[in-house]
């Protein structure tokens, strides 16, 4: 398996989320821990935001599902 990591600069790009969005959510535990790649670098794991990103897609479509008579 070939896994891909992003910068933070391509997450805020694929999520579409903020900067402090994002350690926000890491912090509360809503959002995939960062990677430390060494020194003051880290990056995130490419299918851990892809995962995230189908959670937060299937939590919405269901929460809409619900709302519905």
């Amino acid at each position: 398996m070939s896994t891909q990591i992003h910068r933070l600069k391509d997450v805020i790009s694929k999520t579409g989320l903020a900067r402090s969005t994002i350690y926000a959510r890491m912090a509360d535990g809503t959002f995939p821990k960062s990677v430390a790649l060494g020194g003051r670098v880290t990056g995130w794991l490419d299918y851990e935001i892809d995962d995230w990103i189908e959670r937060c897609v299937k939590d919405s479509r269901q929460s809409s599902n619900e709302a519905q008579p």
